[in-house]
């Protein structure tokens, strides 16, 4: 992936984050092979599932910790990788060798069940983090000097060429306007005859 796209969907990422209110704890920037934590919490203490979820609309699943059972589903990606710290529901959630397939917003997401309505509460919980994982030894692929040169160029030709052709039909239309003769006006009173000539006889 470009440098150039990572920074864009990078800055994309943290306006999200940064609108999405008090639940986020910020961008969080590691090395490919780093490790990061990400400490999950909710202000309710009656939670009964823990999801950790990735990518902007939480189309990932990354961890589902059951806290009933205690049994954790991590994703196939994250195996070996992931390990957990703490009690529901505040659990420490530690990822080692990162790479830069896991750039992107971590979410923590809570549920339990509300007996009175019979129906599953769903709420984010704070740690949610942005994680920017870069690779220090991969350069930047500089594009073609001499391929931006020959555009400069052939824009600039394009550019003059354009502007002779304006100026060129400016100055004859502006020569060919001032050769045309325009018809004389002759004032002629047809009305009256000139009567100076017949009134001396």
């Amino acid at each position: 992936m470009s440098s150039v796209w990572l920074e864009r969907i990078t800055a994309f990422c943290l306006i999200f984050t940064a609108l999405s209110g008090t639940e986020s704890s910020g961008v969080v920037w590691k090395d490919v092979g780093g490790q990061v934590t990400i400490q999950c919490k909710s202000s309710e203490p009656e939670q009964e599932y823990l999801t950790l979820k990735k990518g902007l609309n939480e189309e990932f699943q990354v961890l589902y910790k059951d806290k009933n059972s205690g049994k954790n589903t991590i994703a196939a990606q994250f195996t070996g990788r992931l390990q957990l710290n703490g009690v529901m529901p505040n659990v420490d959630i530690f990822i080692t060798n990162l790479t830069s397939n896991d750039t992107g917003p971590y979410w923590c997401v809570y549920k339990r069940f509300d007996l009175a309505s019979h129906d599953t509460k769903i709420m984010k919980g704070t740690g949610s983090v942005l994680l920017v994982v870069t690779d220090a030894t991969q350069q930047c692929d500089l594009p073609n000097k001499s391929l931006i040169l020959g555009s400069v160029v052939i824009s600039s030709a394009v550019l003059l060429c354009i502007l002779l052709a304006l100026l060129t039909w400016f100055i004859l239309k502006n020569k060919t306007s001032g050769n045309s003769v325009k018809p004389r006006r002759v004032t002629t009173n047809d009305v009256y005859e000139d009567m100076r000539g017949t009134i001396r006889r």
